[in-house]
């Protein structure tokens, strides 16, 4: 199923389920940002939209309605509100009296236990593959299986170099100091990306992978 059909089935679902001002709000506010971070962001992450709920309304401290642009639950039962916010409408705009409401609603959703995190359109658009690495570091906290363990004594030994290092590192760093041969350390490296402990950064070209920046953290 591509990303279009399977969107289109995702929001005609929760279109068929809600009546009055909540199926209003979806038709209204699922809009392009939402649809962008969807297929930019989640579609590759995920490759479905299992457990996931947009515009999702929930009450705020003074009983009115505050409605996210998605609430997700993990399946360890942990909730998440990603919102995707514009530069004119979230900064530009806020004035002190929206800014405060804005802190004490973040303030209030952590009470109920759900984690507000927020997503720039402009990364959504021209970053997506950071936001990816990111979003999949955050959801290894509260989902088994998301990240696997390491499989083999050189994968240990290429985290602990990055830790080591402190800052991106190449394949020629495993080459010199762990001594092995270069395809090797380039194809522990990949597979170590795909796994989600780093991510790849391209080379001024930006085709060629030159780097590799360790973004899970452990207890090394």
């Amino acid at each position: 199923m591509s990303f279009e059909q399977a969107h289109a089935a995702f929001i005609g679902s929760h279109l068929a389920r809600r009546k009055g001002e909540r199926r209003g709000r979806l038709e209204r506010g699922h809009g392009h940002g939402e649809k962008l971070f969807l297929e930019n962001v989640w579609w590759p992450l995920k490759g479905n939209f299992d457990r996931l709920h947009p515009e999702y309304e929930v009450l705020d401290w003074r009983g009115k309605s505050y409605f996210g642009d998605f609430l997700y639950v993990t399946t360890s039962g942990h909730k998440f509100i990603w919102e995707i916010k514009g530069f004119n409408t979230h900064v530009k705009e806020l004035d002190r009296q929206g800014f405060c409401k804005e802190c004490k609603r973040e303030l209030f959703l952590e009470g109920l236990a759900v984690h507000l995190v927020s997503f720039a359109y402009d990364d959504v658009k021209d970053e997506p593959d950071l936001l990816i690495a990111l979003l999949r570091m955050v959801l290894s906290q509260y989902e088994s299986g998301s990240l696997p363990e390491l499989r083999s004594f050189a994968e240990k030994e290429v985290i602990r170099l990055a830790h080591f290092l402190a800052r991106p590192i190449r394949p020629k760093d495993v080459v010199d100091r762990l001594h092995m041969n270069f395809r090797r350390a380039v194809r522990i490296l990949q597979s170590l990306t795909e796994q989600g402990w780093f991510r790849a950064i391209k080379g001024e070209d930006g085709v060629r992978v030159v780097k590799y920046e360790l973004i899970r953290m452990t207890g090394w």
